[in-house]
């Protein structure tokens, strides 16, 4: 998911912001649209184009897609209040020294925002990582363990917490309470991560 919307998201900012296409409009129209969708939503859609289609099956790789599609707004909306905050007087004077709009976007623009563009990243891994319903339809579920993420069901953390709590044993609903410490072990490590490259980038300065 986070391969499949970082590029997308970041690619929609630059071009709503930078490019101003006449298309721009209509890019963002649809970004704001996205953020609503309901997760339940985003699984039955890959359910129904990607599973019931015979594309691939159950799998992770269907999974990814599902996520891709609640990740996205949350990165490309991040992204451009970012990009947004570079000077348009930096941009300008790259463009008056001869620089193409293209290299000022790659070479001043993005590194500019890098660590904004970083939490616009783990904002949107922060989004998906504990929803439920899209891997309900799109990875269902494994007790083996399948590292091919494009063939058969995979087993995930959030359908592991849903199955476990739900199951009425003891030991289970100990397991899924063990899981979901597991889960914000996680997201509190991405945040670290995020809040120690912010300050490197703010030393660097």
């Amino acid at each position: 998911a986070t391969i499949i919307a970082v590029p997308l998201g970041i690619a929609s900012a630059i071009y709503i912001t930078d490019i101003k296409g006449r298309a721009a409009g209509f890019v963002r129209f649809m970004v704001q649209a996205m953020s609503g969708v309901p997760s339940i939503v985003a699984g039955l859609f890959i359910f129904a184009a990607v599973i019931l289609t015979d594309v691939v099956g159950f799998s992770a790789i269907a999974g990814g897609l599902a996520y891709a599609i609640l990740m996205l707004p949350t990165v490309a909306r991040t992204a451009e209040e970012v990009l947004r905050l570079v000077p348009k007087e930096v941009r300008d004077a790259a463009v008056a020294l001869g620089s193409s709009r293209a290299r000022v976007t790659m070479r001043i623009v993005l590194p500019t925002a890098k660590t904004g563009l970083i939490t616009a990243v783990v904002l949107g891994v922060a989004r998906i990582i504990g929803e439920t319903a899209p891997l309900l339809l799109t990875t269902s579920n494994a007790n083996n363990t399948n590292l091919n993420p494009f063939s058969d069901p995979v087993s995930t953390i959030p359908v592991y917490i849903f199955q476990y709590l739900g199951s009425g044993y003891q030991t289970s609903i100990q397991r899924a309470w063990g899981a979901a410490l597991v889960l914000l072990i996680v997201v509190a490590i991405l945040f670290g991560l995020t809040r120690y490259l912010s300050r490197n980038k703010r030393g660097n300065v």
